[in-house]
């Protein structure tokens, strides 16, 4: 008897619910999504962000040149500001010479701590003034994974937020079965009438 009763599975079992198997079979499907579902969308939400981001970043590129300059003069009470991002950078004036037209000058942002003297790298648009550098291959990579990482959260999140719900539904259920059993079986164990 021991054996035969202990063989049985849950979904054999006569005192089981619609309920119960609904609920048992989302548990199998929340696992399902979270081994499996969840990192996939991660990867591919971090796939379609690299790919979005080197196209932003060619983009970037085009019309850009970079040129070697020097520091000739630091503007006075710079603050350090982010630069895209990456690096605290400030103002300063820089002179670079080009084969076109001979020597050239404007103000750019360079690294903090530059000193006059010093040779940066400077990017500049098609008309010759200083703009931001464009991302490096370390930022789109960096874009890529917090991508990546923000969709697995939500689709756990996601996954978490539908399970809650599918038991909250089963629980409402399972508690308005027992009590229209318990309006059918309690006048004959108490001999009260309904």
């Amino acid at each position: 008897m021991r054996s035969r009763v202990h063989g049985r599975r849950w979904w054999h079992s006569p005192l089981r619910r619609r309920s119960d198997v609904v609920e048992a079979w989302t548990v199998v499907a929340v696992i399902a999504l979270l081994l499996v579902g969840a990192p996939l969308a991660g990867v591919i939400a971090a796939w379609w962000a690299h790919g979005d981001a080197l196209t932003m970043a060619r983009e970037q590129r085009t019309g850009l040149r970079q040129v070697r300059a020097e520091v000739i003069d630091r503007a006075p009470g710079a603050v350090p500001l982010p630069q895209g991002g990456r690096q605290l950078s400030a103002k300063a004036t820089v002179r670079w010479t080009e084969s076109e037209t001979g020597p050239r000058t404007a103000t750019a942002r360079v690294p903090a701590g530059t000193r006059t003297g010093d040779t940066v790298d400077v990017w500049l648009d098609t008309e010759g003034r200083s703009v931001p550098p464009p991302p490096d291959d370390a930022s789109v990579w960096y874009r890529s994974v917090t991508v990546g990482i923000c969709a697995t959260g939500g689709a756990v999140a996601l996954t978490l937020l539908g399970h809650t719900a599918v038991r909250h539904t089963a629980m409402r259920r399972r508690l308005a079965e027992w009590e229209q059993e318990w309006a059918r079986t309690e006048p004959g164990w108490t001999g009260r009438r309904a």
